[in-house]
């Protein structure tokens, strides 16, 4: 006689960190107890046409909630984590610039209150380095649930930033786990502002913050990681000249890559979705493509991140460079990448590597990224050849709009399951939001 489980998952392909194999998955309290389960559970999964991935992780994105949901009609913690769940994410990790951001142990504690109840998915969040809490930041990234701290280096949307090096350089000597970082170079962005008019083209974006302001803020953060011995994550790198300058700084750099950064190209962007492609940074040409795809290939690459940043409709209709830059992408962000596996840009364990493995190695994520015993059962299922068409009607944020709406994808998630229970099957929404903090080794 077997073991009794309360879950097992069985017929599918898994993807385990040694490789495809079929498995039969026991999971008891929340944890997988083995891959070769040989008893009954209480609810039996059958995956056969399936391949069963560890539990996808979004490592990067805004939420607009700072506990207290000032911004409704744009996202929520619950919006997002069900937009995250319907798409097959398993965990997000929020960022800090909210309308009252998470920048001391006040704001922080507001955040994790608010997510009992609400979340749909395990949730981290970035805490906010400011010019005036750096001596706090030590003990501020190592409260629970705290993923990072984040930099922005150059301005995006909220009110942090901390721009000049001296400052930086503080940041990066107040605690010792890896800092992400928004790392435009400011001082460039304001001084070629003046170049552009209100009503100028969309694609000026991609014009003002060009290649160089990524480039110089990218060089000087390494330089400043390199003097410290700090490591740094770099996120949202969008340019060749940054992935060929970041392969000589392993030692100390840790890379993202957006999918909107890999999907999506100017001028063609530009030209179809109008304000609907104003990020930051900015989309950019096939050439910079390209090179994000040869630092994927090659390795260079650690985490891939959505960077979801939703806007009322109103905020993006607004005449460049007044319209609000961000994307939505929480929900979306499996298929469009499954359809790349489908198109031979990637392998499927190459995107696991990106979307579950590295973001908890990066971040130092508890129990997350893997299928293997006493990792939490966090499970991703998808089917490879289900061909579907993004729509608006499927996506819960409710700004209500996607960069990716209209577009065809081969590849979808089938069925999310968090801490051994399923909470997305076939589209649907199951159970209550049950998501919990993630826990990071501090």
């Amino acid at each position: 006689m077997g073991e009794a489980f309360d879950l097992i998952i069985e017929g599918g392909i898994a993807m385990l960190p040694w490789g495809e194999a079929e498995a039969r998955i026991g999971v008891r309290a929340g944890r997988i107890v083995t891959l070769a389960a040989t008893g009954d559970a209480a609810r039996i999964i059958d995956a056969r046409g399936l391949h069963v991935l560890p539990g996808l992780i979004d490592p990067h994105v805004h939420f607009r909630d700072s506990g207290v949901a000032e911004l409704p009609s744009v996202e929520t913690l619950e919006t997002g984590t069900r937009g995250a769940v319907l798409g097959g994410i398993t965990a997000i990790f929020d960022m800090p610039n909210t309308a009252t951001p998470a920048i001391d142990t006040a704001s922080l504690a507001t955040k994790r209150a608010s997510v009992a109840g609400r979340a749909w998915c395990d949730v981290g969040f970035y805490v906010g380095a400011t010019k005036e809490n750096v001596d706090q930041l030590g003990a501020l990234e190592a409260e629970p649930g705290v993923c990072a701290i984040k930099v922005f280096a150059g301005s995006s949307t909220g009110t942090l930033l901390v721009e000049d090096d001296a400052s930086i350089e503080r940041v990066m000597r107040a605690g010792r786990r890896r800092i992400a970082f928004h790392s435009e170079d400011e001082f460039r962005l304001q001084e070629r502002r003046g170049a552009f008019a209100v009503g100028d083209d969309y694609a000026n974006h991609a014009v003002w913050r060009d290649p160089e302001c990524a480039a110089l803020g990218t060089r000087r953060i390494m330089a400043l990681a390199r003097r410290t011995g700090r490591p740094a994550h770099i996120l949202h790198v969008s340019t060749a000249e940054e992935f060929a300058y970041l392969r000589d700084f392993r030692d100390v750099a840790s890379v993202e890559v957006l999918v909107n950064h890999l999907t999506q190209s100017a001028p063609e962007a530009y030209e179809r979705l109008g304000a609907y492609a104003v990020m930051n940074p900015p989309i950019r040409d096939r050439h910079h493509v390209e090179a994000a795809w040869r630092a994927v290939a090659d390795g260079l690459v650690d985490t891939i991140g959505s960077d979801h940043a939703p806007h009322p409709a109103a905020a993006k209709a607004r005449p460049w460079p007044d319209t609000a830059a961000g994307l939505t992408g929480v929900q979306t962000m499996v298929p469009v990448m499954l359809d790349q596996v489908h198109r031979g840009r990637l392998s499927l364990a190459r995107l696991v590597d990106l979307m579950a493995a590295a973001p908890a190695r990066i971040y130092g994520a508890v129990g997350k990224g893997r299928i293997a015993a006493g990792y939490d059962a966090d499970f991703t299922l998808v089917d490879l050849k289900q061909s579907r068409v993004i729509e608006t009607d499927w996506l819960a944020s409710p700004c209500g709009w996607s960069p990716f709406a209209g577009e065809r994808v081969t590849g979808w998630p089938m069925m999310t399951v968090i801490g051994g229970v399923v909470v997305m099957q076939d589209d649907q929404l199951i159970g209550n939001p049950n998501g919990r903090m993630v826990r990071f080794r501090s």
